[in-house]
């Protein structure tokens, strides 16, 4: 597996290149062709923390982890404890295809929420851009699971529509489609 590594506000040393490199390349064994990869690990400080990010995009599946510590090799250690169990996991759904059937939602009333907060205070603090791979709904709810998010933004494979499968509080899936 290819590794590239990116220090933000700290001087990747050549001690933590080479954890990092000993560390993820026990990620190989999960892979057939483990050359065709590539992970991508950012590491950062903010204040007291040691941030470590492992990103590892796959042909349907985009395995990541972000573990905060206050020693590095401890961020580390568990950002890669994360990706094995990701790994197992989707390996375990993808066998057992055990994923919940999905149904459309209709949404004829939507009440908007009270905030606490005043939306004149509230500000935009991130932007991402994501270009939406084109999946049916049951790989979008696994890569959702994975990633650890409430939602994911796909493409339809049957529609070729911009859609967003949600968890919801009960614990089912919704989707909304785009017109």
């Amino acid at each position: 597996m290819k590794i590239i590594i990116h220090g933000t506000k700290v001087k990747v040393t050549s001690a933590m290149k080479d954890y990092i490199d000993e560390k993820v390349s026990k990620l190989d064994k999960y892979f057939e062709n483990s050359d065709e990869y590539i992970a991508t690990v950012n590491v950062k400080i903010n204040k007291n923390d040691q941030i470590v990010e492992i990103t590892i995009p796959l042909s349907n599946v985009i395995l990541r982890s972000e573990e905060k510590k206050d020693d590095f090799y401890a961020a580390v250690d568990k950002s890669i404890d994360k990706l094995e169990r990701q790994i197992r996991k989707n390996k375990t759904r993808m066998m057992s295809k055990k994923v919940k059937k999905i149904e459309n939602f209709v949404f004829d009333e939507v009440k908007p929420r009270k905030t606490d907060v005043d939306s004149n205070n509230s500000k935009i603090v991130k932007r991402k851009s994501i270009s939406p791979k084109p999946m049916n709904e049951e790989e979008a709810i696994l890569q959702m699971e994975l990633l650890g998010h409430d939602f994911f933004v796909y493409t339809s494979d049957v529609t070729d529509r911009i859609c967003v499968v949600y968890k919801r509080k009960d614990g089912n899936y919704g989707v909304i489609e785009s017109e």
